[in-house]
C-alpha cells in the first residue's frame, strides 16, 4: 500500500478526525478556536487532530490576518474512490473526476478576499445594517436594494439621488441574520463578463459578533488589489457606525 494512503486510512479510522472533516465540509475555513468550540475540545487535542488530517493531505492551510484557517481537500478521497471503484464505473468516473479537477483548477487561477473583523453589537443589527438601504448609504455611500429572498436581484445604487447602480446581482443566499451570499456584475461592464461572489457569514464569538467577508471569483489580481482597499474602509466605517453611532472621516464614494 502507498505510503501516503496509509496515512489517509490512520487519519479516517478516528471519528472525532471524520467529524473534523464534516465541519470543514459543512463550513470551509473555519479557524481552530471555532473547530474547538463546535467539539467541545481543548486546542491541544484539536491541533493534535488537525495535523493528523493535515499529514495525510485532508486539510490545508491559510491565515488572514492573525488566523489560519483550515480548509477541507477532497482529493485524497477522491483518489481512494478512483482506486477501488468497480471496474465498468471507472470510465465514467474518471471523466467526471477529470472535469471536477479542471474546474478546480479554474477556479484556483482566480484570486479571492477575506475579510475579518469584530463588531461589538447582535448578528441581528449587523444583519439590518448589511440589507437596509438607509443604513447603509449612511456608512458605504450606497443603498443596498433588494427583498433579500433567494433569487431576487439586489442593486448597489449611489446614495447622491443619481439612481446610478455601480454593482447589480443575485440574491444567492439568505439566512437572517447568519449570512448573506450574492453575485456582483459591473452593470456598465462587457456582455460576457463572469460575476464574482460576495458571501458575508455573522457568528456570534465570545460576546461580540465576528463579520467574514468572503469575496472570490475576481476577474484577476488587479480587481483583488480594487476590492482589498475597498473593503477594509467600508467595514472599518461599518463597525464605527454599529459601535460608537459616528462614521470615520474619509471619502466612501467608491467600490466595493
Amino acid at each position: 500500500m502507498q505510503p501516503d494512503l496509509d496515512k489517509v486510512f490512520k487519519a479516517l479510522a478516528d471519528p472525532t478526525r471524520r467529524y473534523l472533516l464534516d465541519l470543514l465540509r459543512e463550513d470551509n475555513g473555519q479557524p481552530l478556536g471555532e473547530l474547538c468550540r463546535r467539539l467541545d475540545m481543548t486546542r491541544q487535542s484539536v491541533t493534535q487532530h488537525l495535523a493528523v488530517l493535515a499529514a495525510a493531505n485532508l486539510v490545508s492551510t491559510a491565515r488572514r490576518g492573525r488566523e489560519k484557517l483550515h480548509y477541507l481537500n477532497p482529493v485524497p478521497l477522491q483518489e481512494m474512490q478512483e482506486r477501488w471503484v468497480d471496474r465498468f464505473e471507472r470510465p465514467r468516473l474518471r471523466a467526471l473526476s477529470a472535469v471536477k479537477h479542471r474546474a478546480e483548477e479554474a477556479m484556483r487561477e482566480k484570486p479571492s478576499f477575506v475579510y475579518v473583523t469584530y463588531i461589538e453589537s447582535t448578528p441581528e443589527r449587523v444583519w439590518e445594517a448589511l440589507t437596509d438601504p438607509d443604513t447603509t448609504a449612511q456608512y458605504w455611500a450606497h443603498r443596498n436594494e433588494s427583498d433579500w429572498q433567494q433569487g431576487s436581484r439586489w442593486a448597489h445604487v449611489r446614495a447622491d439621488g443619481s439612481g446610478v447602480s455601480d454593482v447589480v446581482g443575485e440574491v444567492v443566499e439568505a439566512v437572517p441574520p447568519r449570512r448573506l451570499v450574492t453575485t456582483w456584475l459591473d452593470p456598465a461592464g462587457p456582455e460576457d463578463q463572469v460575476p464574482s461572489r460576495v458571501a458575508f457569514d455573522i457568528q456570534e464569538y465570545q460576546g461580540v459578533v465576528r463579520l467574514t467577508v468572503t469575496h472570490t471569483d475576481l476577474a484577476d489580481e488587479q480587481a483583488h488589489r480594487d476590492v482589498s482597499g475597498g473593503w477594509a474602509v467600508v467595514l472599518s466605517n461599518l463597525k464605527s457606525l454599529l459601535e460608537t453611532g459616528k462614521l470615520l472621516s474619509m471619502d466612501l464614494r467608491r467600490k466595493p
